[in-house]
Protein backbone atom coordinates (compact mmCIF):
# COMPACT_ATOMS: atom_id res chain seq x y z
CA UNK A 1 0.00 0.00 0.00
CA UNK A 2 1.21 3.51 -0.96
CA UNK A 3 2.09 5.97 1.99
CA UNK A 4 0.46 9.23 1.73
CA UNK A 5 1.73 12.38 2.95
CA UNK A 6 3.13 13.05 6.02
CA UNK A 7 2.66 9.19 6.77
CA UNK A 8 5.24 8.76 3.79
CA UNK A 9 7.84 11.57 5.69
CA UNK A 10 8.01 9.14 8.93
CA UNK A 11 9.45 6.36 7.21
CA UNK A 12 13.01 7.84 6.37
CA UNK A 13 14.92 10.47 8.02
CA UNK A 14 16.39 10.80 4.82
CA UNK A 15 13.26 12.65 3.47
CA UNK A 16 13.24 14.85 6.78
CA UNK A 17 16.83 15.58 5.50
CA UNK A 18 15.31 16.64 2.40
CA UNK A 19 12.33 18.62 3.75
CA UNK A 20 14.51 20.81 6.22
CA UNK A 21 16.52 23.54 6.54
CA UNK A 22 20.03 22.63 6.18
CA UNK A 23 21.90 25.40 8.69
CA UNK A 24 23.54 22.58 10.15
CA UNK A 25 25.66 21.82 7.34
CA UNK A 26 26.74 24.84 6.71
CA UNK A 27 24.30 25.36 3.34
CA UNK A 28 21.97 28.12 2.26
CA UNK A 29 18.84 27.79 0.19
CA UNK A 30 16.07 30.19 -0.49
CA UNK A 31 12.27 29.06 -0.09
CA UNK A 32 10.96 32.71 -2.09
CA UNK A 33 14.14 32.90 -4.45
CA UNK A 34 13.37 29.64 -5.89
CA UNK A 35 14.98 27.20 -3.62
CA UNK A 36 12.12 25.49 -2.77
CA UNK A 37 10.87 22.33 -5.59
CA UNK A 38 7.93 19.94 -6.55
CA UNK A 39 8.06 17.04 -8.33
CA UNK A 40 4.88 17.13 -11.49
CA UNK A 41 3.16 14.52 -12.62
CA UNK A 42 2.96 14.58 -16.35
CA UNK A 43 1.24 17.33 -17.85
CA UNK A 44 2.89 19.78 -15.34
CA UNK A 45 -0.02 19.22 -12.40
CA UNK A 46 2.13 18.93 -8.94
CA UNK A 47 1.52 15.37 -7.02
CA UNK A 48 -0.21 15.91 -4.10
CA UNK A 49 2.19 14.47 -1.87
CA UNK A 50 5.40 14.86 -2.54
CA UNK A 51 8.13 15.95 -0.77
CA UNK A 52 9.12 19.27 -0.94
CA UNK A 53 13.51 19.49 -2.52
CA UNK A 54 15.41 22.43 -1.45
CA UNK A 55 17.74 23.31 -4.22
CA UNK A 56 20.65 26.09 -5.18
CA UNK A 57 22.22 25.12 -2.14
CA UNK A 58 25.82 26.11 -1.71
CA UNK A 59 28.47 26.25 0.84
CA UNK A 60 28.57 29.31 3.36
CA UNK A 61 31.44 30.61 5.63
CA UNK A 62 30.60 30.61 9.22
CA UNK A 63 31.55 34.53 9.36
CA UNK A 64 29.23 35.04 6.43
CA UNK A 65 26.36 33.55 7.80
CA UNK A 66 26.91 35.12 11.24
CA UNK A 67 26.72 38.64 8.70
CA UNK A 68 23.42 37.61 7.29
CA UNK A 69 22.39 36.56 10.44
CA UNK A 70 23.08 39.91 11.90
CA UNK A 71 21.80 41.93 9.09
CA UNK A 72 18.61 40.37 9.40
CA UNK A 73 17.59 40.55 13.01
CA UNK A 74 18.83 44.31 12.48
CA UNK A 75 16.48 44.82 9.10
CA UNK A 76 13.73 43.09 11.39
CA UNK A 77 13.84 45.29 14.61
CA UNK A 78 14.03 48.46 12.50
CA UNK A 79 11.17 47.77 10.07
CA UNK A 80 9.11 46.99 13.09
CA UNK A 81 9.98 50.29 14.57
CA UNK A 82 9.65 52.23 12.02
CA UNK A 83 8.17 50.47 8.59
CA UNK A 84 9.95 49.37 6.05
CA UNK A 85 9.49 52.22 3.76
CA UNK A 86 11.35 54.32 6.73
CA UNK A 87 14.48 52.64 6.68
CA UNK A 88 17.18 53.06 4.72
CA UNK A 89 19.93 50.14 3.52
CA UNK A 90 22.28 52.52 4.38
CA UNK A 91 20.33 52.76 8.51
CA UNK A 92 20.29 48.77 8.09
CA UNK A 93 24.18 48.65 7.50
CA UNK A 94 25.01 51.23 10.25
CA UNK A 95 22.47 49.63 12.94
CA UNK A 96 24.44 46.58 12.11
CA UNK A 97 27.88 47.80 12.49
CA UNK A 98 28.85 46.72 9.28
CA UNK A 99 30.03 48.10 6.34
CA UNK A 100 27.39 48.69 3.27
CA UNK A 101 29.98 46.85 1.25
CA UNK A 102 29.10 43.72 3.18
CA UNK A 103 25.04 44.52 3.31
CA UNK A 104 25.06 44.45 -0.52
CA UNK A 105 26.97 41.06 -0.50
CA UNK A 106 24.34 39.52 1.01
CA UNK A 107 21.31 41.80 0.01
CA UNK A 108 20.88 44.13 -3.08
CA UNK A 109 17.88 45.85 -1.48
CA UNK A 110 14.98 46.35 1.07
CA UNK A 111 12.91 43.45 -1.38
CA UNK A 112 15.94 41.25 -0.95
CA UNK A 113 16.07 42.08 2.81
CA UNK A 114 11.99 40.89 3.14
CA UNK A 115 12.48 38.44 1.36
CA UNK A 116 15.42 36.99 3.51
CA UNK A 117 13.05 37.73 6.71
CA UNK A 118 9.97 35.90 5.58
CA UNK A 119 12.68 32.68 4.15
CA UNK A 120 14.16 32.44 7.75
CA UNK A 121 10.72 32.40 9.30
CA UNK A 122 8.98 30.23 6.71
CA UNK A 123 11.58 27.54 7.44
CA UNK A 124 10.93 28.16 11.48
CA UNK A 125 7.17 27.11 10.31
CA UNK A 126 8.35 24.25 8.49
CA UNK A 127 10.29 23.03 11.27
CA UNK A 128 7.84 23.49 13.53
CA UNK A 129 5.12 21.48 11.25
CA UNK A 130 7.51 18.61 10.99
CA UNK A 131 8.07 18.63 14.82
CA UNK A 132 4.34 18.49 15.75
CA UNK A 133 3.61 15.85 12.96
CA UNK A 134 6.26 13.62 13.55
CA UNK A 135 4.46 13.33 16.99
CA UNK A 136 1.55 11.57 14.70
CA UNK A 137 -1.52 13.51 17.24
CA UNK A 138 -5.21 13.00 16.05
CA UNK A 139 -4.76 15.13 12.11
CA UNK A 140 -8.13 17.02 12.94
CA UNK A 141 -6.43 19.04 16.06
CA UNK A 142 -2.83 19.21 13.69
CA UNK A 143 -5.21 20.18 10.86
CA UNK A 144 -7.04 23.39 13.14
CA UNK A 145 -3.21 23.92 14.74
CA UNK A 146 -1.77 24.35 10.97
CA UNK A 147 -4.32 26.81 10.01
CA UNK A 148 -3.66 28.98 13.33
CA UNK A 149 0.12 28.98 12.41
CA UNK A 150 -0.41 29.57 8.84
CA UNK A 151 -2.82 32.45 9.89
CA UNK A 152 0.05 34.00 12.14
CA UNK A 153 2.54 33.99 9.58
CA UNK A 154 0.65 35.57 6.82
CA UNK A 155 -0.82 38.23 9.28
CA UNK A 156 2.48 39.03 10.94
CA UNK A 157 4.21 38.85 7.46
CA UNK A 158 2.07 41.10 5.55
CA UNK A 159 4.27 44.61 5.37
CA UNK A 160 6.65 42.51 4.14
CA UNK A 161 4.71 40.42 1.37
CA UNK A 162 3.62 43.66 0.30
CA UNK A 163 7.15 45.15 -0.35
CA UNK A 164 8.02 42.02 -2.20
CA UNK A 165 4.82 42.11 -4.58
CA UNK A 166 2.07 40.03 -6.10
CA UNK A 167 4.64 36.53 -7.15
CA UNK A 168 5.47 36.12 -3.40
CA UNK A 169 1.72 36.11 -2.13
CA UNK A 170 0.89 33.86 -5.48
CA UNK A 171 -1.16 31.14 -4.93
CA UNK A 172 0.90 29.03 -6.95
CA UNK A 173 4.48 30.26 -4.97
CA UNK A 174 6.56 27.13 -3.74
CA UNK A 175 7.06 28.46 -0.78
CA UNK A 176 3.38 28.38 0.32
CA UNK A 177 2.08 25.36 -2.08
CA UNK A 178 3.60 22.89 0.50
CA UNK A 179 0.91 24.59 3.09
CA UNK A 180 -1.99 22.94 0.61
CA UNK A 181 -0.34 19.89 0.39
CA UNK A 182 -0.26 19.64 4.51
CA UNK A 183 -3.54 20.99 4.65
CA UNK A 184 -4.91 17.95 1.88
CA UNK A 185 -2.93 15.29 3.94
CA UNK A 186 -4.36 15.95 7.01
CA UNK A 187 -7.65 15.84 5.21
CA UNK A 188 -6.86 12.27 4.31
CA UNK A 189 -5.40 11.33 7.36
CA UNK A 190 -8.90 12.46 9.07
CA UNK A 191 -11.23 10.86 6.22
CA UNK A 192 -12.57 13.11 4.70
CA UNK A 193 -15.07 12.12 1.87
CA UNK A 194 -15.71 13.97 -1.55
CA UNK A 195 -13.05 16.08 -3.45
CA UNK A 196 -10.13 16.27 -1.12
CA UNK A 197 -8.09 18.64 -3.85
CA UNK A 198 -11.18 20.83 -3.33
CA UNK A 199 -11.54 21.05 -0.34
CA UNK A 200 -7.64 21.38 0.36
CA UNK A 201 -7.94 24.27 -2.30
CA UNK A 202 -10.58 26.06 -0.60
CA UNK A 203 -8.59 26.21 2.62
CA UNK A 204 -5.65 27.08 0.72
CA UNK A 205 -6.79 29.95 -1.31
CA UNK A 206 -8.94 31.70 2.38
CA UNK A 207 -5.28 31.56 3.58
CA UNK A 208 -3.63 33.58 0.97
CA UNK A 209 -2.23 36.56 1.77
CA UNK A 210 -3.98 38.61 -0.63
CA UNK A 211 -7.48 36.86 0.60
CA UNK A 212 -5.93 37.79 4.50
CA UNK A 213 -5.23 41.52 3.53
CA UNK A 214 -8.20 42.32 1.99
CA UNK A 215 -9.81 40.79 4.95
CA UNK A 216 -8.00 42.13 7.66
CA UNK A 217 -7.58 45.67 5.52
CA UNK A 218 -9.99 46.41 3.57
CA UNK A 219 -13.21 44.58 5.63
CA UNK A 220 -11.84 45.11 8.45
CA UNK A 221 -12.13 41.82 10.38
CA UNK A 222 -10.86 41.08 13.61
CA UNK A 223 -8.07 38.19 13.70
CA UNK A 224 -10.62 35.66 15.85
CA UNK A 225 -12.80 36.42 13.32
CA UNK A 226 -10.86 35.25 10.81
CA UNK A 227 -9.62 32.65 13.00
CA UNK A 228 -13.07 31.04 13.71
CA UNK A 229 -14.49 31.72 9.95
CA UNK A 230 -11.40 29.30 9.10
CA UNK A 231 -12.14 26.57 11.73
CA UNK A 232 -15.58 26.70 10.88
CA UNK A 233 -15.19 26.40 7.35
CA UNK A 234 -12.83 23.29 7.93
CA UNK A 235 -15.58 21.56 9.88
CA UNK A 236 -18.19 22.24 7.65
CA UNK A 237 -16.32 21.08 4.71
CA UNK A 238 -15.10 17.89 6.78
CA UNK A 239 -18.08 17.23 7.94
Amino acid sequence: MAKHGWQAYHESDALFATFLPVRSQGLEASCYNSGVMYARKPGGQPMNDDVIMLQELRPTRADAIKNRNLLLATAERLFDEYGVEAVSMSAVAEAAGVGKGTLYRHFTSKTDLCLGLLDKDQRELQERTLDRLRADGDPYDDLCWFIEQVLEFVESHLKWLRVIGVGASSLEHPAHLWWRQTIRSLMERIGVSGDIDYKADVLYGLLNPHMQDFQREALGYSRERVRQGLIDTLNQLIA
